[in-house]
This record gives structure tokens, sequence and C-alpha cells, in this order.
């Protein structure tokens, strides 16, 4: 018991940084109603500041308190830039939007730290007294309780202030609604700007002090949203003390569990301890808060309606995808073998895009968990080739039909959500199969990778090595690239045809609003299932794809930053149209124009992903309907006469939009 007791309170050193992101989650979301996904990119950003400040990475070396205030100072410039030019002009855009706006933050965040510093963890300056006290017969570094006695003393602080004080008082206002808080004179956009400060200031001083006990990289400390999400989850948002509680409560447990692991009765994989336990264990209390908590977090009342994307009905189909498949098929055999690769990535990349056209696009719903569904598919097919002799066709209609299946159920775990939890829900259960699946040589490929067999049929091979290579001899076969083309362009016309369909218009109707969908006859339940299903059934087919393509699968190609990554695209292209798909898989990551980028430029995919980030916020604030959606607009608008404006012209008439907003409020109205 005592050793329980003792990794309980080790555990308070995480469990302090993941309650410091709670925290700013809920402020910042009291503040702006934004669920921030970029909140733990500010503790990775203070992190590596004050290691710069400290060790003179930026010049001239300090001392620890002047590094501390320099460090606080980056995360409130952050803070304030990310208010200013991203989360104000998207204050009248819908919560998805703002969403997905953090998470082009996220990007474009971690790629910056990526290039800036490299891969490799850095170690963070001590800041807090070293040494152990003695608790109940128990030595413990006393860092790790003055780490949780800080963030309770913060989250005390901030509830009183938010109780008690007039800003507090005017932050709730205009947090229920914002239409009567301009009314009485209280400004909904420095309210904003304030709390995101705010929120910046408590996680950055959380990201330094907490460095010495995390560890200091660009990939993990980002993640450490994914169970500060899950205390924010309980807390409903709006709760400061209970997100404390519970962030503190998921470092002890996650501790308690690696110390669990280490017992004799514990399964292992291969003679280690079962890897992935601790993001199950997020991923169940963020389902058993979705459970407790009910389907949605508090609403706001805010000034206007939020418009979705648009979801044009397009008639000429065929056409347009036969001169696209020709010209896709030309080029598999006159491009260098680089780019015939290249090109193989964009095409498998346009498949998983359209999942999440399915169910981002029409039906209004942020799943991240599409890329874990395609590895799910392609663990599945090598595994049934080496250990069962299944190969090719029956593996991956096999692989295809347990990806769907894994989706629909992760689609039922979230019935009750829509919107920005079910993003939380999904990411959390991405995170999950990565780590707890694909992560275990048994189930997966563990950090090795599995091999997976070429496809074969009545003895002719179908695969990367098949005899013709192309104009240049060279490998990848574009025999693969034929095949993979041809399914490709089948679910391209699949998903072109079922906006077209009764199911489809079903399908916005929920995407619209629920309430309305099930008032008129539509079971919002059946729609939703079945939109999970097809969309996993589609990642599944992507999955395959690439296992066959690649000739080998490892976990490390599933990380939940990728999949943030592939709904960066998404937008980008066009999150609503099957052109949008085809133009986000060309600029995806290891997909035609990247690789481009890399051989012509020398930029590599991390300037891929921080160029993504950028674009992504430019469309969303200028382009909301994506390149696609602009293209489109742009068509309309020449048949119908009329001259498309310039970006100075939009970009002006959003200014005079929104202070027409300020001064003439309507009346408030739910998101659709």
């Amino acid at each position: 018991m005592d050793q329980f007791f003792l990794f309980a309170l080790l555990g308070l050193g995480t469990g302090a940084l993941i309650a410091g992101i709670a925290i700013s989650l809920v402020v910042m979301y009291r503040g702006s109603g934004i669920i921030n996904l970029a909140t733990g990119a500010v503790a990775m950003v203070a992190a590596y500041a004050f290691w710069g400040f400290r060790t003179g990475e930026f010049g001239p070396t300090f001392g620890t308190p002047i590094a501390f205030v320099l460090t606080i100072g980056v995360t409130l410039v952050w803070g304030a830039l990310a208010e200013l030019l991203v989360f104000r002009p998207l204050r009248t855009a819908s919560p998805l939007a703002k969403l997905v706006a953090s998470l082009g933050i996220l990007l474009m965040t971690q790629a910056a730290v990526l290039i800036a510093f490299g891969p490799s963890p850095k170690r963070a300056p001590q800041v807090l007294p070293q040494g152990t006290v003695e608790v109940l017969d128990v030595n413990v570094p006393v860092s790790h309780l003055l780490l949780a006695g800080i963030v309770i003393v913060a989250a005390m602080v901030l509830a009183a202030m938010y109780r008690w004080t007039q800003f507090g008082l005017a932050t709730r206002a205009a947090s229920e609604n914002e239409v009567h808080a301009i009314l009485v004179g209280l400004s909904p956009n420095s309210l904003a700007m304030f709390n995101t400060l705010l929120a910046s200031a408590v996680v950055g001083a959380l990201g330094v002090l907490a460095g010495p006990v995390t560890s200091v990289e660009p990939r993990a400390l980002p993640l450490q949203v994914v169970p500060a999400l899950a205390a924010a989850l309980f807390a409903n948002f709006t709760s400061i003390g209970i997100a404390c509680a519970v962030g503190l409560a998921i470092g002890s447990a996650q501790n308690i569990l690696y110390y669990v692991s280490t017992l004799s009765w514990f399964p292992t994989d291969h003679g280690v301890a079962l890897p992935g336990v601790k993001s199950l264990l997020v991923f169940l209390l963020i389902v058993l808060a979705v459970y407790l908590r009910g389907g949605s977090v508090p609403g706001r009342g805010e000034l206007v309606e939020k418009r979705l994307p648009m979801v044009p009905r397009v008639d000429n189909i065929m056409r347009p995808a036969m001169i696209l498949f020709a010209v896709t098929a030309v080029a598999l055999v006159v491009f260098p073998f680089d780019f015939r690769q290249a090109l193989l990535n964009s095409v498998i990349a346009v498949v998983l895009i359209l999942s999440l056209v399915i169910i981002t696009g029409f039906v209004g719903q942020i799943s991240v968990v599409q890329l874990a569904l395609s590895g799910v598919s392609g663990f599945v097919i090598s595994h049934l080739a080496l250990d069962a002799g299944i190969g090719f066709p029956l593996a991956p209609v096999i692989g295809v039909l347990v990806a769907t299946i894994l989706g629909i159920l992760i689609g039922a775990s979230a019935l009750r959500v829509r919107g920005v939890q079910l993003a939380v829900v999904t990411l959390a259960a991405a995170v999950a199969i990565e780590q707890f699946w694909f992560a275990n040589a048994t189930w997966g490929a563990g950090q090795r990778g599995t091999r997976v067999p070429q496809p074969e049929l009545f003895g002719i091979q179908l695969g990367s090595a098949a005899p013709f290579r192309g104009l240049d001899g060279k490998l990848p076969s574009p025999i693969l690239g034929f095949m993979i083309l041809v399914f490709a362009m089948l679910v391209c016309l699949y998903v072109a045809n079922l906006r077209r369909t009764g199911f489809g218009r079903r399908m916005l109707a929920v995407r619209s609003n629920e309430r309305a969908a099930a008032a008129a006859g539509i079971n919002v339940r059946n729609v939703k299932l079945s939109a999970f299903a097809i969309s996993s059934a589609i990642a599944g087919i992507a999955g395959a794809m690439y296992a066959y393509n690649f000739g080998s699968i490892s976990a490390s190609r599933y990380s939940a930053l990728t999949a943030l990554g592939l709904i960066a695209f998404a937008y980008i292209g066009g999150i609503t149209m099957v052109s949008g798909a085809v133009i986000a898989g060309l600029i995806s990551t290891e997909a035609l124009f990247p690789h481009a980028w890399e051989a012509w430029f020398g930029l590599s995919g991390t300037w891929a992903l921080l160029i993504g980030g950028v674009f992504l916020i430019f469309n969303l604030v200028l382009y909301p309907d994506g390149v696609a959606g602009a293209l489109y607009q742009k068509r309309r608008l020449r048949k119908a006469g009329l001259a498309k404006p310039s970006i100075g012209q939009v970009l002006w008439e959003r200014v005079r939009a929104r202070e027409g907003e300020a001064t003439a409020p309507t009346a408030p109205t739910g998101e659709p």
C-alpha cells in the first residue's frame, strides 16, 4: 500500500501540468467560447523558451527569475497573437471552425519548434527546490508536492476571481449572453483577450515549473492536452476547481498504472509491460465524462448565426472524373519513381480524406480517429497474411470490415455528443488505438513495424514489385498504382453521388440542426451510426491501399498529430467536397506537392505542416469553404456574370459586417 501511495504522490508532478492545462482550457472557454487544442503547445513553447533563456540558446544567458519573466512574456505574446489574428476574426464562426483553427495553431507551433530545435528532448532547467520530504513514512520529492500546491493555489485564486470580482462577473455575463453584455457596455473582445492572456500565463508558468518532471520535447508535450480535456469535460468547461482536482487525479492514476505495470501479474507483450494503458485510461475517462455530463458543453448566447461550410450539389461528375483518372494513369507511367510514389501517396490520401468528407463535411462531426481506423485495416491485413496465411483479396476485405466495426463502436460510444465534444472523444480514441494497439508487438507492430506481402491474384503480381516498371524502369510498379487508382475513383464517385441521394440529404439535415431533423422524422441516431460506418469503411480501404503501397506498416505513421494534420489539409482543400479531398490529397504529408517542395527547394515535411497550419487559418478566416469551395463560388459567379471580389474587398466587407454586428446586435440563435 505504501508503494501505491508513493506513486500516487509522484504522479502529482505530471498531474499538475495536466491540471494547469485543464484550468487554462476552462478559462479560455469561459472568455471566448473556444476549446483550444493548442493549449498543450503553449506549455511546450514556455518550456523551450525557458530552456533557451537559461542555456544561452537565444544569445545571453539569464538567471532563473529573469528567464521566468521573459518566458511568461513570450506566452503572453503568443496568446495575444492567437487571439488577434485567429480567434477574433472567427468569433462569429461555428465552434467547429474555432476548434479547427486551434488545430492550425497547434500544427504551426509544433512544426516551428521542430524546425528550430529538432526532435530530440531538452534537459529542462530546475526551478523548484530539490530534495525529499517524508509523508506518511514515504519519501516524496518536494518539487512534486510544490507543483501540486502551486496549481491548487492558482485554481483557488482564479475561482475566487471569477466568482467575486467585477471582471469575473463580466466574463460570466458575456459567456451567458453576448448580446445583453454588449447592451450594458461590456466588450466581449476585450474579455476574450484578457482571458486568453490569463490562460496563456497559467499554462506557460506550469510548463516551466513542470519541465524537469515531464519531457521537454515537441511530440509528447502538445498531447498533454488530451488528459487535460478529460479533466475539463468532468468540469463541464465551467468549474476551475473540478478541472484542477481531476487533472491531479489523472496524473496520480497514470503513475499508479505505471507502478502496477511493473508487477509480475500485469499482462506483458513479448516480456515488457502492455503498452498504452495510460492512453486507454484517458479514453475511458473521457467516455465516462461524456456519459455523466450529458450531450454538450454549456452553450453561449452569441451574436449571430454561425454558418457551416456549404455542401454544393455537383451534377456533372463523370466528365471531370474521367479526365482526372486519365491524367493520373498517364502520370503513373511517365513520372520518375520518387514522384510516382508521391503521386500514389496522394491518391491514398484522397481516399482517406473522403472519409472525413462523409463524417465531417456531410454530418458536421469532427472525427480524429479516421487515420487510426485506416491503420487498423493495415495491421489486420498484415497479421492475416503473416499469421494465418490469408492474403489478397480476402485479407483487405476483412481489414475493412474490422475497421468498420471498430468505427461503429467508437461512434456508438459518442452518440450522446456532437461537434467539439466528438472531436475530444475521437482524439482520445486515436491516441489510445495508436499506443495500446499499434505499439503492441502482438496485436500491432511494436516499434519495429511489420511486413505486408504484396497482392497477387491467380499468379499475377499486382503489387509495387510487378514486372512493368514505367518509363524509368524503377520501383514502384505502376500496376499497383492502377489498381489503387481504380478503387479511389470508385470511392470518389460513390461519395459524390451520396450527396445527391435521400440519405445524403438526411445527413445534411442532421448537420444543420439535429433537433429539427428529429422533428422532421429523421432518425438522427441511425444517420450518425450509418455515417460512421461508411466513413470507417472508406478509411479502412485507404489503410489497405497504404499497406500494400509501402509493403510494411508501423505505429509511427498513425500518430494523433499526423491525424490532426490530415484534418488541417482536408479543411484547406474543402471538407465538404470531393474536389476538396483531391486538393487536400495533393498537399498532404508525403504527397505530390510536399515531395516536390522537398526535391526542388529542400523543404522537409515539417515545413509542409507549418505551411499547412498557416493556410488552414488563412482559409478559415477568408475562405471557410476551402479552396474547392472558393473555386466553386468563383465559377458560379462567372456563370451569373458577376466578378469575384478581391481579397481586399473580402476583408473590407468582413470588417464592415463585424462593425454592424457590434452596433446592432440581433437576437441570439442556437448552433445549427
